[in-house]
């Protein structure tokens, strides 16, 4: 392999900029192309005119991902904390706060007779967060899987528990209301709510990307550079300009339906394509968000909801919004058909219901639409697929993986010691 011409990495997201600060760190010439205007792929942060920080969805770091703590410098991020816990209506109406479910759960589920579940449920979360707590993440992860609905069947939870806790917080963070994401990664995320923080970048979570590329040399980050095609095995890039790189090696590190077109079916089949979607629609208030001074996620186990999870960013980082305005961000999972206007004015009454009359006074900032937001990952996927898929050709991605920005900068960093092995 050449070392005059740089390694190319297609896509300034978070797996392709792991493999440049990887390879940068042992002395190898990256060239970073992205199609879109500012690096993170997924991980974006807009800027309104009236100096909101909106996140493109919503996201949180999980401080203890292997990955993330080997990446960041999370002095510098200024991490802000979400509280360990939710508060979660429940399918009749009523709203229940739990502090530290997974971390304290007899303590959580004060009431013998909590609406969430029995005692027998507490003591099962107890049970599985001892089981759990110094077994290794790649441990978990490699174990054979059935789906998570299966496994907390198995594992003796009731219905009632089921829908009132694991459907709203693990769906939420699976974007699958229905649990039918492999049990081995309901595993490893839930080892990871109880050894770590959920919490984000003061400034937004852009400020991930933005940290890994500010340590790239100049010039090495293209942007508003999209690629037509990846030729000669992988040692040829041509831009959609017409312009053709030459080089070393190339990394393709797109979301999945990307690669498969740069890549072609051969190098694409043996990856699941099939993603997840989810909306994200933002409100503002005239003065500080109904949170009641919790900076929890607030869940909704009402099957039939399009409000599925709310947060207060602000709440949680006054930086997010103007002094004296409050900042909501409200999921909906999956596909729908609603327009913007239509899904606004369907959300208002169930936020109302939830959080009063105030709701009549928030305006509607921004709605994301995030058609790749997370890969699907069921049961008998392998862990990881292939990372190289020829003598100059490689991928990375959590798509190549499991959903999560521990996948995807892993298979990153992965692509890179590959390349310094040749």
């Amino acid at each position: 392999m050449s070392q005059q011409q740089p390694i190319i990495i297609i896509g300034a997201g978070m797996a392709g900029l792991a493999c440049a600060n990887w390879l940068h760190r042992a002395g190898r010439p990256v060239l970073v192309l992205d199609a879109a205007d500012a690096v993170g792929g997924r991980v974006r942060t807009d800027i309104t005119p009236e100096g909101f920080r909106l996140d493109r969805g919503f996201q949180i770091l999980l401080t203890d991902y292997p990955e993330a703590r080997r990446m960041f410098d999370y002095g510098a991020l200024d991490l802000k904390k979400y509280q360990s816990g939710a508060v979660v209506q429940l399918p009749d109406g009523r709203e229940t706060t739990l502090e530290n479910p997974l971390q304290q759960p007899l303590a959580a589920f004060s009431a013998l007779a909590s609406p969430i579940g029995t005692l027998k449920d507490k003591l099962l979360i107890a049970r599985l967060a001892t089981e759990l707590q110094g077994q290794a993440p790649e441990t978990l992860l490699a174990q054979p899987a059935e789906t998570t609905l299966a496994y907390l069947r198995r594992y003796g939870w009731s219905e009632q528990i089921i829908t009132n806790f694991f459907r709203p917080f693990f769906g939420g963070v699976y974007l699958d209301r229905e649990l039918s994401t492999a049990s081995n990664f309901f595993q490893f995320v839930f080892q990871q709510f109880i050894k770590g923080d959920a919490a984000v970048p003061a400034l937004g979570m852009q400020q991930l990307p933005e940290q890994i590329a500010a340590r790239l040399p100049a010039g090495s980050i293209r942007l508003n550079t999209p690629v037509a095609a990846v030729l000669d095995a992988g040692r040829t890039v041509r831009l959609a300009s017409g312009e053709t790189l030459a080089a070393a090696a190339t990394v393709v590190a797109t979301d999945g339906p990307a690669a498969a077109r740069l890549l072609g079916a051969e190098a694409a089949t043996t990856a699941n394509l099939a993603a997840r979607p989810t909306t994200c629609t933002y409100f503002a208030t005239p003065g500080a968000a109904p949170s009641h001074g919790h900076k929890l996620l607030h869940l909704n186990a009402q099957p039939e909801a399009f409000a599925h999870n709310v947060a207060f960013p602000a709440e949680v980082s006054a930086a997010v919004a103007p002094a004296g305005q409050g900042l909501i961000s409200v999921s909906t999972h999956g596909a729908h058909s609603l327009t913007d206007d239509a899904l606004t004015e369907r959300l208002r009454p169930e936020l109302a219901a939830w959080f009063g009359p105030a709701v009549a006074q928030w305006w509607h900032l921004r709605t994301y639409r995030i058609a790749q937001a997370l890969p699907v990952y069921g049961p008998g996927q392998p862990v990881q697929q292939p990372l190289q898929v020829g003598d100059a050709l490689f991928r990375c991605g959590d798509w190549v993986a499991y959903p999560s920005l521990n996948a995807a900068l892993g298979t990153g960093r992965q692509v890179a010691e590959l390349l310094l092995g040749k």
